[in-house]
């Protein structure tokens, strides 16, 4: 077992290089283990997630039995079924890919899991993605599903016995905090949201203390106070986000988004927020806007079933001069229900 373990740290922590020894490798572990089981805990909330997708994956494994010894239509429905609740993982991967990668590579130079496991999970919610749109009938779609659990396995092994224990090693108290008060955007992976009450009370002491002066803000086209102001950003039916001339995360506006933004993310490079293989086409996207190759990018997809428009635009002050880059989320729904009217 240590072996195992081992050898997969090779892969995942080599830029760990304060992290060497077997003995304080099991420490890590061990201490882990000890953050998953305080009720709460983000790290407790991922492990109860990972018992809830092996129950899912074993699950999925006997109906593949069943359908190969006896095929069915109601069979074929069962695996499809089981299939959908595989695909919930897609929100386990989006928590650690908003909450955890990031913040390893920004913060702590620990680049191996964002580099190596978060486009491992990209794979696998793209590879489920493929298997729920095809014919289980066909049996090749029914080794790809078996290859995406066995790959899905062994993420849930490296996550408990390698990325967990770094997380452990390096993060703070309120770092934790902020994780935990983030993670409540996120939708179920099945398990409920749990409540974590040391963390409750520190952030709710924390807003107590930070109440907005309310100094005028003077603008141009008029005046907001500071409460004002922010209820006005959230208020606009458009996910804002603001980076600087320096790539910089300074500002999102707050309430439910497609495109979750962790609060963590505030003052870290933009780049970090972004699976490798999206890296280079944000670099590629803020490099024309300051060159003044181009002023805006926009880009029509579907996000969970609704039409969006995503358009990033480049911040120019009365110069001309590039100070930063806006992203704006808009759901087109309406839209699209009025214009087929």
């Amino acid at each position: 077992m240590e072996e195992k373990i081992a050898n997969a740290e090779k892969e995942v922590e080599a830029s760990v290089a304060r992290v060497t020894t077997s003995n304080i490798t099991i420490e890590k572990r061990e201490a882990a283990k000890k953050q998953a089981e305080i009720v709460g805990h983000p790290l407790h909330l991922f492990t109860k997630e990972n018992e809830a997708l092996n129950e899912e994956i074993e699950n999925a494994k006997s109906l593949i039995i069943k359908m190969e010894t006896e095929p069915s239509e109601a069979n074929n429905r069962r695996i499809n079924e089981s299939v959908d609740s595989l695909r919930k993982v897609a929100i386990h991967y989006a928590k650690k890919g908003d909450l955890l990668y990031p913040h390893m590579k920004a913060k702590y130079e620990i680049s191996g899991p964002s580099d190596v496991m978060w486009s491992v999970d990209d794979e696998i919610r793209d590879e489920l993605k493929f298997i729920a749109d095809s014919d289980f009938r066909k049996i090749e779609y029914v080794n790809r599903l078996e290859h995406a659990i066995t790959r899905m396995e062994e993420m849930i092994y490296k996550e408990q016995n390698i990325l967990f224990p770094i997380c452990t090693r390096f993060f703070t108290n309120e770092e934790w905090y902020q994780i935990y008060q983030d993670s409540k955007d996120y939708a179920p992976c099945l398990v409920d949201f749990i409540k974590w009450p040391e963390a409750e009370e520190v952030l709710s002491k924390k807003k107590a203390n930070s109440k907005a002066a309310e100094d005028i803000i003077n603008l141009p086209g008029g005046h907001f106070t500071p409460a004002q102001l922010r209820a006005v950003l959230n208020t606009l039916p458009v996910e804002i986000s603001f980076i600087d001339e320096n790539d910089i995360n300074c500002f999102f506006n707050e309430g439910p988004k497609l495109f979750k933004r962790a609060g963590m993310a505030i003052g870290r490079d933009v780049y970090s927020c972004h699976p490798p293989k999206i890296e280079m086409m944000v670099r590629s996207i803020i490099g024309d806007f300051k060159s003044g190759t181009r002023d805006k990018v926009s880009v029509w997809m579907e996000k969970e079933g609704i039409p969006v428009l995503v358009e990033y635009i480049a911040v120019r002050d009365d110069n001309g001069q590039y100070i930063g880059t806006m992203e704006c989320v808009q759901k087109m729904d309406e839209a699209k229900k009025h214009f087929e009217k």
